[in-house]
């Protein structure tokens, strides 16, 4: 960005330089985040997106040195930025949710804007194969075996049957290693929709608009198209108004992107993920 005059640079009334390196030498490392805010007397951090704005080490470090966070609590993402932990949530806040391996786990509303208790995040996930082939049949075929921590098309394996089941599922553990596994049904025929938000640290939620990213290439999004028009008004109100209980849940501040499967054939839509950042 130096060698070629950035026009971010030209503009900045001030810019400091970090080390090079891979990520976790500069833009990725708290430590160092927190050094320059002090040293350049910044009353607040934006982190912009990827590298440290999603570990909730930043916001805690900022806010014990007095520095606001320009994003969501440590709280927050620790509870939605988690699959596992966001799909409890989705179901306390009275979010539609596919048939999954947690489906039996029910969490008070309170306990949202706190930890979940890791006994009732243990029953919401399957650690073997056999647990997982157990729950496929519970939950039927075909399905889905996920990696909580998974991103990007990896730790995501689609199954038809117990054989798939155990051939698979060292698979997913590879590709994410030490992250919680769960299984969920697939949603045939389905869309996949998103609405976008906005909330302050009052409590307002705001949901700007939604979006269709069903056009995708190894689970990866390829084309985003907005407004939604392949469902009703109604559906994409129904959307919205459930995006904006799931942030207010966890007493979510700053931009954030909830995720649905639509179904084609049955009308009906399930809570997938919430990201901490507008999607790109």
């Amino acid at each position: 960005d130096m060698r070629i005059n950035a026009e971010h640079i030209r503009i900045a009334d001030q810019f400091v330089e970090v080390p090079g390196g891979t990520n976790n030498n500069n833009y990725a490392n708290v430590q160092l985040i927190v050094e320059i805010a002090e040293r350049t007397g910044v009353s607040a951090v934006w982190p912009g997106w990827g590298h440290a704005s999603e570990n909730p080490e930043l916001p805690d470090a900022l806010t014990a040195k007095g520095i606001v966070f320009l994003g969501p609590p440590a709280s927050s993402m620790n509870a939605l930025g988690d699959k596992v932990g966001s799909a409890l949530i989705a179901q306390a806040a009275g979010v539609p949710t596919l048939a999954w391996s947690g489906s039996h786990v029910e969490i008070p509303l309170e306990l949202c804007l706190d930890s979940i208790p890791e006994e009732m995040y243990r029953k919401a996930c399957v650690t073997t194969a056999d647990e997982a082939v157990a729950s496929c049949q519970m939950i039927g075929y075909p399905a889905m075996i996920k990696a909580s921590w998974g991103g990007g098309g990896k730790g995501i394996r689609k199954v038809n049957n117990d054989d798939e089941v155990k051939a698979l599922f060292k698979q997913v553990q590879g590709e994410v290693p030490g992250s919680p596994i769960f299984i969920m049904r697939l949603a045939s025929q389905s869309r996949h929709l998103e609405v976008q938000l906005l909330c302050d640290q009052y409590g307002n939620v705001a949901a700007l608009h939604s979006r269709d990213c069903s056009v995708q290439r190894r689970h990866q999004k390829i084309i985003e198209e907005g407004p939604v028009t392949v469902a009703p008004r109604e559906t994409v109100k129904e959307l919205r108004a459930s995006a904006r209980r799931l942030a207010k849940a966890v007493g979510y501040v700053g931009a954030a992107t909830v995720e649905y499967l639509y179904s084609m054939e049955t009308g009906e839509y399930y809570f997938l993920e919430l990201n901490p950042r507008l999607q790109v």
